[in-house]
């Protein structure tokens, strides 16, 4: 009688398990849902408009950078495959600020800390699932110590800064968090 009860505990645990894991659709352990027959994503380059905006600066290199750290928090979260021309997942924008502005002040009346911010601004379309097509912005930010230049933290800023905002989209687009 015990040996029946632990047989039925095990098949319906079992069952359980099937039922939860098709309910929930193609799902990835990384937190992505991909729409079924989505094999594709495509990158197009985010051009660095930042420098038309009043009290942005234009840093050479952004739009390339940003755009490849994009591509990799893709291909290193999801088993998609990376195109450049008919992606069942597109993925572009533009870079519309980046600029630094004093966060607190001394006593002498000098910036003691400074911010770094990026925002970019992201198109999202979905071919297999329209509904989930979205533009939004984007912005995150770095503080630094005033006798710092930005040359000196440049590329933990943007590491920071980059890593945080290509989560966001992917969370936006693929996690719908």
């Amino acid at each position: 009688m015990a040996q029946k009860v632990k047989y039925y505990r095990s098949a319906l645990g079992i069952t359980m398990l099937i039922l939860l894991v098709q309910a929930c659709g193609i799902y990835s352990f990384t937190g992505a849902s991909i729409p079924a027959g989505t094999e594709t994503f495509q990158v197009n380059y985010f051009e660095n408009i930042a420098g038309n905006r009043p009290g942005s600066t234009i840093e050479p290199g952004l739009d390339r950078d940003f755009t490849l750290a994009l591509q990799d928090i893709l291909i290193n979260q999801t088993n998609l495959n990376l195109t450049n021309t008919n992606g069942d997942l597109v993925f572009e924008g533009e870079i519309v600020e980046y600029g630094i502005t004093p966060m607190s002040a001394t006593a002498q009346n000098t910036a003691a800390q400074n911010r770094l911010t990026i925002t970019v601004n992201v198109r999202y379309f979905n071919v297999k699932r329209e509904e989930d097509n979205y533009e939004t912005r984007f912005s995150f930010y770095f503080d630094y110590p005033a006798e710092q230049q930005l040359y000196d933290i440049k590329d933990t800023a943007h590491g920071e800064i980059f890593e945080r905002i290509t989560q966001d989209i992917f969370n936006a687009s693929l996690a719908k968090w």
